[in-house]
């Protein structure tokens, strides 16, 4: 069986980290007898660093990192691809929106000759403003970078490890999926996809939604889709 690391990025989640890491330790022994789960604590102003080190006490498999500011989803998404260490790489949200239970379905599509495995919400529980811009912003960039994957927002991943190690991720704000997706496939990644659940965000504030990050996630995309669709061809 492969190994599995798996890791949530984490700011100001206090309400939801500790369902996530215990779901995740549940279901990785019944995946492999190697596996590692790390939360990375992107900067939290709550609870959240006191509940990590009392689930640490709990969980000899739960490694964590501590930001000592927010980095921004990118910063957290590139430290925990740095910090995973096995042979496939799992992650998904703090914040509870998709059930890492659903992992073993992923795991079941990641084929020898599959080598990234993207979810796809099969109904987005979020307002509806977020469901239409959410849309548009996934159409638009699908069609900029020609990406081969649906839905670049679906933030329920399971990638091999060897194809991790050559993305070599530089965007900090949210256009770090696009990134992701692109970088992965320029370097010869085969995709599947598979429908999971998305729930309604139970506690906190999405922090995607607001004007500074979303000027940062643009202006970033901008800088993004010139490097990857104008220089490198």
């Amino acid at each position: 069986m492969n190994s599995i690391s798996v890791f949530f990025p984490c700011y100001n989640d206090e309400y939801s980290i500790g369902k996530l890491v215990e779901d995740a330790d549940e279901i990785l022994k019944k995946l492999t007898k190697d596996y590692e789960i790390i939360v990375i604590d992107d900067g939290s102003r709550d609870g959240s660093r006191k509940i990590l080190k009392q689930l640490k006490t709990k969980y000899q498999k739960l490694k964590t990192v501590h930001h000592k500011s927010n980095r921004g989803y990118g910063g957290a998404l590139i430290s925990g691809f740095k910090k995973a260490t096995k042979d496939l790489i799992f992650y998904t949200d703090g914040d509870g929106q998709y059930d890492v239970k659903e992992l073993p379905l992923l795991h079941l599509a990641m084929s020898p000759d599959v080598s990234f495995v993207n979810g796809i919400k099969m109904d987005r529980q979020d307002y509806s403003y977020r469901v239409v811009l959410g849309n548009m912003y996934a159409f638009i960039v699908r069609w900029l970078f020609l990406l081969k994957v649906h839905d670049v927002d679906c933030d329920f991943r399971l990638i091999r490890k060897d194809i991790v190690k050559k993305m070599r991720l530089k965007c900090v704000s949210g256009a770090v999926c696009v990134e992701m997706v692109k970088r992965a496939e320029i370097v010869g990644a085969k995709f599947r996809h598979v429908g999971v659940h998305h729930y309604p965000r139970l506690h906190g504030q999405s922090q995607f939604f607001k004007l500074p990050r979303l000027l940062k996630t643009l202006k970033e995309e901008i800088r993004l889709w010139v490097d990857l669709m104008i220089l490198k061809k």
